[in-house]
């Protein structure tokens, strides 16, 4: 199958829309020239999810959402510039199928063929039910993206792990947590072998380097030092993949500027031969 030239995609956890939408996001949304946005923890149902955006979606962008059933909580949505031909939500595991963390489109028009995901993994926390739950959904959704490996896809989004010591400042300091543990990173691993068909498009491009990351505290000077993880990724199957060409991480020039925890990740993807 043939990949879509120019596509363009970028992701970010917003960490709550309608605080975001005050402090800048709809300003970014509105200067971007990307074809789809991938947000994550919008921390709305879908009426308030339309009410943030409703500056966005007057300029023609088009909305799909999976809304939390927690109130305050979680919540995945992809904007799109052109309506998607087919939408789902969550992959097949009752207890996360409608908890507002997972949801993929399909693409349509010159883009048609492409599997666009926003993906909000569980944070999870050391020795409590929310670490549990956390391997709960990697568990159910390792399968899911073997199944989905077989086209052009990508999944973008919070996944809440540093996959390698390059992700993460201070990663020493961070072995026994969440999100760097040793059975999380060889999860990634098992995610990112060479038979899964699945590529760390950010760090296929910026191989060896240290980041770049995409969330930091706000806690302390953690953004003023760069003291950051890289937990937000745009994880596309090799095919896909093999066409990007350009890869960045959006992040603001000062603290003062910044309208989430995260930044956005960028990815070019061109045409396949």
């Amino acid at each position: 199958m043939t990949i879509p030239a120019q596509l363009s995609i970028s992701s970010v956890n917003v960490n709550g829309v309608r605080a975001a939408s005050g402090k800048g996001l709809l300003e970014w949304l509105a200067s971007t020239e990307v074809d789809a946005v991938c947000l994550q923890e919008t921390r709305a149902d879908d009426a308030q999810l339309r009410t943030a955006l409703a500056g966005a979606l007057g300029d023609g962008w088009h909305l799909e959402s999976a809304e939390p059933s927690a109130k305050g909580r979680n919540g995945v949505a992809i904007l799109t510039r052109a309506a998607p031909t087919a939408v789902r939500i969550g992959f097949g595991v009752p207890e996360f199928d409608h908890c507002g963390r997972y949801i993929e489109v399909d693409l349509g028009g010159v883009h048609g063929g492409v599997t666009v995901a926003s993906l909000y993994l569980p944070s999870g926390e050391v020795n409590t039910p929310r670490q549990e739950e956390k391997e709960r959904f990697m568990e159910g959704f390792l399968p899911h993206l073997r199944q989905l490996a077989g086209r052009p896809a990508v999944v973008c989004g919070d996944w809440n792990i540093a996959h390698s010591e390059n992700d993460l400042k201070n990663w020493k300091a961070n072995r026994r947590s969440s999100g760097f543990l040793p059975h999380e990173r060889e999860w990634m691993s098992e995610v990112l072998a060479a038979e899964s068909g699945w590529v760390d498009v950010v760090r296929a491009l910026h191989p060896e380097v240290a980041g770049p990351y995409t969330w930091w505290s706000y806690r302390g000077r953690a953004f003023d030092n760069d003291a950051g993880w890289r937990i937000d990724y745009q994880m596309a199957t090799s095919t896909l993949a093999s066409t990007a060409s350009w890869a960045q991480v959006e992040r603001a020039s000062e603290h003062a500027l910044r309208w989430s925890d995260h930044a956005p990740v960028t990815v070019g993807y061109a045409q396949a031969s």
